[in-house]
């Protein structure tokens, strides 16, 4: 009896490591925009603060470029871009270890009108480890496709809508076994969900028409234990929505005077949103989320109109909110009042968001200088690192490395495996 006792103990410890080894490598994944749950954190360790290329596991040429932002699966990169010169929209899979090109997709794409600062390939793809989504804009739709990892196409979707005259750049998500593509756009805004598998559109919500938004939607769970997801729109505020109808559940609308880029997050139980224009006027809003299951609806519980970022998207962690402006003001905020705990000038502009890595924040500026601070109720700056080239890209980080998309290469900096 002893022996089967410790048997089945041994068979229970076993059985728990790995399960806690399998939660580590999927946290260790980069499969969206701005990784796990759109939280811009990862577990990340070892990457060093300061570097140069000279240092980088590798640095290659991309064969299009583009502001999207990489994403990682199981010792693969998958970043698109868009060839000027050929009228080609370019999706590659390379190598985590060396990048070297494992295989890469074109498709017809005519140039079009954006904005200055926006691009024809600036939506980030995303993965659920079977298969690879993708967002393909041009003036009056959408497309969809889907590709396994090994670069055969499954299928495509179009949606036709109005696209904004800023250009596409929405990113979508997969939620449960749901694609979940947002389209809040200047006319024909609407919300679906797909099958990953078929393409099928399990539903689809329509929306109020406004400014174009290009917030990424996160998961969330409200007070009352209600699962959902939450858009950030000028048309609509905050919603809370049900993945498995499209139903809103709640929603604190008349929250943006103006258009939202910054997606969604959640900072120590509030909900999180900014917005703002390129004649400033920029502001965050802290939302007490409502209650699904109690109906009650929710509330504002602060706004911050000094320094906040338009484009950037913050970092939360712990019960701090960290806040980078475009005009390269970094802010460090009690996540729970909005009080202030420093404000520093880092100088530069930045369209890329910050990640959060062992305590600090990876930022890069439109220049392409990775600027690092510490996340810390202390203001420091840890170093400030040269890419050579422009971008307005996020860093992706995954099995110990970062990975730093600028408008032409992708570089790789960190010591990789697993710790």
């Amino acid at each position: 009896m002893k022996s089967l006792k410790k048997t089945t103990r041994s068979a229970l410890c076993g059985l728990l490591l790995f399960f806690l080894m399998t939660n580590l490598s999927a946290a260790q994944q980069w499969t969206r925009f701005r990784g796990p749950n759109g939280t811009g954190i990862s577990p990340a360790q070892g990457i060093p603060s300061g570097f140069s290329l000279s240092e980088a596991n590798w640095r290659v040429a991309l064969r299009g470029e583009g502001h999207s932002s990489p994403v990682v699966w199981a010792g693969r990169v998958f970043v698109t871009g868009f060839d000027a010169e050929n009228e080609l929209f370019v999706i590659q899979c390379l190598r985590a270890d060396d990048g070297s090109e494992l295989w890469h997709h074109t498709l017809p794409q005519t140039s079009y009108p954006t904005h200055d600062f926006n691009h024809v390939a600036s939506s980030t793809p995303v993965t659920d480890g079977e298969r690879l989504l993708v967002i393909s804009s041009q003036p009056g739709s959408h497309t969809m496709l889907a590709f396994d990892l090994d670069g055969n196409e499954l299928w495509s979707r179009r949606f036709e809508t109005a696209i904004s005259n800023h250009g596409g750049g929405v990113s979508p998500i997969i939620d449960d076994g749901r694609v979940i593509l947002p389209a809040d756009e200047d006319g024909e805004s609407f919300l679906a969900a797909l099958d990953p598998a078929s393409g099928e559109v399990l539903w689809r919500s329509e929306r109020d028409d406004a400014r174009a938004a290009f917030s990424t939607p996160c998961q969330f769970v409200d007070p009352s234990g209600t699962r959902g997801l939450l858009f950030n729109s000028m048309s609509h505020g905050i919603s809370f929505v049900d993945p498995a109808t499209g139903k809103t559940l709640w929603e604190q609308g008349e929250l943006f005077e103006m258009r939202t880029i910054s997606s969604s997050l959640v900072a120590d139980g509030l909900v999180i949103g900014t917005c703002g224009s390129g004649r400033g006027g920029n502001y965050l809003v802290a939302v007490n989320p409502g209650s699904a299951g109690q109906g009650l609806a929710p509330s504002l519980a602060y706004k911050l109109e000094r320094s906040a970022p338009y484009v950037p998207t913050c970092v939360a962690k712990g019960k701090l909110l960290f806040l980078w402006s475009d005009a390269g003001i970094v802010s460090c905020v009690e996540a729970a009042s909005g009080e202030t705990v420093w404000r520093e000038r880092v100088g530069g502009r930045f369209f890329g968001s910050p990640v959060w890595v062992e305590g600090r924040l990876f930022c890069i500026s439109t220049e392409g200088q990775v600027v690092v601070l510490a996340a810390s109720e202390t203001f420091q700056q840890l170093a400030v690192n040269d890419l050579e080239e422009g971008t307005h890209s996020t860093p992706a980080v995954a099995d110990n490395r970062l990975y730093l998309r600028t408008l032409g290469h992708l570089t790789s900096v960190g010591p990789g495996g697993s710790r």
